[in-house]
């Protein structure tokens, strides 16, 4: 059996020179490297007690998806400002160029509920970050953040010290 990382193409020099990219659409391109990648986020999560999966647009849908639906919990969406169409609750963040907002219904989170966010990719942690907050500001407790890939050289998991944080894959670079 191939391992996780074996599923993953990588493209040197994309989207500029120096940049190794993870490409996650081989993963999924794949019945046995889709069904890893899942069974192995949730197996690192066994453990873990939540109410709840939240994943944002686009591949922590993918992701997190059928993670809920495995393990029997709600789904909550975490979309690009503008997408959702009752009341929502959003927060703003610095991307290297420029800002970025996301945006979760107002109702999707209840006081008290555990949260487990579920995501493709940790890089700067900015995303990963933004959601935590808009979570904790509707009185949910993150109590887990699982990932695919993890590129450590980014320090993402510095900028959420303080959450679990696990990762299928941890990439040393950028």
């Amino acid at each position: 059996m191939k391992k996780l990382e074996e599923y993953v193409t990588t493209i040197p020099d994309f989207p500029e020179k120096g940049i190794m990219f993870r490409d996650i659409t081989s993963v999924l391109q794949d019945a046995d490297g889709l069904r890893l990648a899942i069974d192995t986020m949730q197996d690192m999560i066994k453990d873990l007690d939540f109410d709840v999966v939240v994943g944002p647009e686009s591949r922590g849908f993918i992701f997190g998806m059928p993670i809920a639906y495995n393990l029997h919990k709600p789904f909550v969406l975490i979309r690009k400002k503008g997408k959702l169409p009752r009341e929502t609750v959003e927060k703003t963040y610095d991307l290297e160029y420029g800002t970025a907002t996301i945006e979760m219904h107002k109702d999707s989170i209840k006081p008290g509920q555990k949260v487990l966010i579920v995501d493709d990719l940790i890089a700067t942690g900015g995303t990963t970050k933004a959601m935590i907050e808009m979570i904790e500001g509707l009185g949910g407790e993150v109590v887990g953040i699982s990932v695919v890939m993890e590129l450590a050289g980014l320090k993402g998991r510095d900028m959420i010290k303080g959450y679990r944080l696990d990762s299928c894959i941890i990439y040393p670079g950028k």
